[in-house]
């Protein structure tokens, strides 16, 4: 693989892709790259990993509404395909309907998720499937997480969840849904390790090409790395020899349990490293998220790193000190890995975070930010977004570059929420996380859904997965929450 050179071009400048050079760059986005462990992906767009809320409530294999969904995307020419979180611990889901790695893995419990491998690999462009492996860990509700009312769940440290926004009514419902932890043992950790492993065990043996281990956005793994979660003063303190030794532990497992040629991806949040939403630049925490990345790639076994964050386009977001965090640690993370001096190939670098037009995608592959362009909500929106870049590319329609791949949704309450007489609760409802925070996900994850309940062929009318824009955010939650699965779940 050839290195790119890295100017200072700021992804976020859509208009820093001229049109002629990115149509030009567009045929290196739909080139075949090739992964330090010899894998191809057949082209540089990951469907990367979406919250599915599709299984049993409290877990289980994935079901016919899994097979379809992915079988959808395959269809449309993805260079990998990820899977949503598959926890590796039934105890510790996170808004239940999780898919969860069975306690035996005998030939009918891995029937389910062979159906799904076959369904990701498709029959014509054959996508790359990778399965993504979590543990839930502080982050699993009381609930709905799958274990006892007075069970806690494990974490590095007694610490518990907390919200950022502040008011009586944020405190009340982090207190309800978030138990303080229980501080793992070493048994504990012993067995979190031993979890992760049988989860590449069974993607190996289903026919899944790889895995990737999910390190951010608060779920177990991060715990064990940021400071903010981990205060212990063992072998797995946060501090910078021991941080990442549970990761390390896993991966080495993993890289013994499975062929040479099986994939191992990581994700990493740099917003995870941020400690403060005001100030203006945090050399310390940008440090240690780059030391972090630097030794998972001397590691030698990693086939990719996915750095997730903010959004580029959404002005609000880009004038925040996180979303300048995560471009300014992008472009470090790849001047530093072309200077790297390792033994083996070095880890190609996923990015993901509102790469919504293909002119972004473009000016990311253009400037050297990623060799992997990470795809989450536009690949609810647009399925077929391969097929569709490629049309572009081949009428040579550089006109279409800046513009959307399709319209986001405009989420609002109803109007009779909005009322004077209803607008208190228009304005507690935001305040409480699985509502206010799980707006949109909520309608991603109906659309997802959507998808998943009917059968899609290629031969359809691309037409026929246009999402239902109708659909309100407040009636979103309601359905996303309120659901009874009909027909087949095997």
């Amino acid at each position: 693989m050839t290195t790119p050179q890295r100017p200072s071009t700021d992804i976020g400048d859509a208009d820093s892709a001229k049109n002629p050079e990115a149509l030009s760059t567009l045929a290196t986005v739909l080139s075949p790259v090739t992964l330090p462990c010899g894998r191809t992906i057949t082209n540089r767009l990951v469907k990367v990993a979406l919250y599915e809320h599709l299984a049993f409530f409290y877990g289980g294999p994935p079901n016919s509404y899994h097979v379809r969904l992915y079988d959808t995307w395959a269809q449309f020419n993805w260079g990998m395909i990820m899977t949503g979180n598959v926890q590796v611990a039934k105890t510790h889901l996170s808004l239940g309907r999780d898919v969860v790695v069975p306690e035996e893995l005998t030939e009918e419990s891995m029937q389910p998720f062979k159906k799904l491998a076959s369904a990701i690999h498709g029959v014509s462009s054959k996508p790359l499937a990778v399965m993504q492996l979590s543990h839930g860990g502080r982050q699993s509700c009381r609930f709905i997480g799958g274990r006892r009312m007075n069970q806690a769940p494990l974490a590095p440290s007694p610490i518990r969840v907390t919200g950022r926004k502040k008011g009586a009514l944020s405190r009340l419902t982090h207190h309800a849904l978030f138990q303080v932890p229980k501080e793992m043992t070493l048994e504990d950790i012993d067995d979190v390790a031993e979890a992760f492993v049988k989860g590449a065990n069974l993607a190996w043996k289903s026919g899944f090409d790889g895995v990737q281990l999910h390190v951010a956005h608060g779920y177990l793994l991060s715990q064990f790395v940021s400071p903010k979660t981990n205060r212990r003063t063992d072998q797995y303190s946060a501090e910078p020899e021991n941080a990442l030794r549970l990761v390390r532990r896993i991966v080495d497992g993993i890289r013994d349990a499975a062929p040479k040629d099986f994939i191992i991806g990581i994700k990493i949040n740099s917003a995870d490293y941020v400690h403060s939403d005001t100030a203006k630049d945090d050399t310390t925490d940008g440090d240690r998220a780059l030391e972090h990345v630097l030794s998972i790639a001397k590691w030698g076994n990693i086939d990719f790193i996915e750095i997730s964050g903010g959004d580029y386009e959404d002005p609000g977001i880009a004038k925040s000190p996180r979303q300048a965090f995560f471009a300014q640690f992008s472009h470090r993370v790849l001047k530093a890995l072309d200077t790297l001096t390792v033994d083996t190939k070095r880890p190609l670098m996923l990015l993901t975070g509102g790469l919504r037009t293909p002119s972004l995608l473009c000016s990311v592959i253009s400037s050297g930010h990623a060799d992997l362009l990470g795809i989450g909500r536009a690949s609810v929106l647009r399925p077929d977004l391969p097929v569709y870049l490629q049309e572009l590319y081949d009428a040579s329609d550089s006109d279409a570059l800046d513009s959307p791949f399709e319209r986001e949704p405009h989420l609002e309450y109803p109007t009779y929420l909005r009322h004077w007489s209803l607008k208190w609760l228009g304005s507690i409802l935001p305040s409480i996380p699985l509502i206010g925070a799980g707006v949109t996900m909520a309608w991603y994850s109906i659309m997802l859904r959507r998808i998943g309940t009917r059968k899609v062929s290629s031969t359809d009318s691309r037409k026929t997965l246009k999402p239902n824009y109708g659909l309100g955010g407040f009636r979103a939650v309601v359905k996303l929450w309120f659901w009874v699965a009909k027909g087949d779940q095997t």
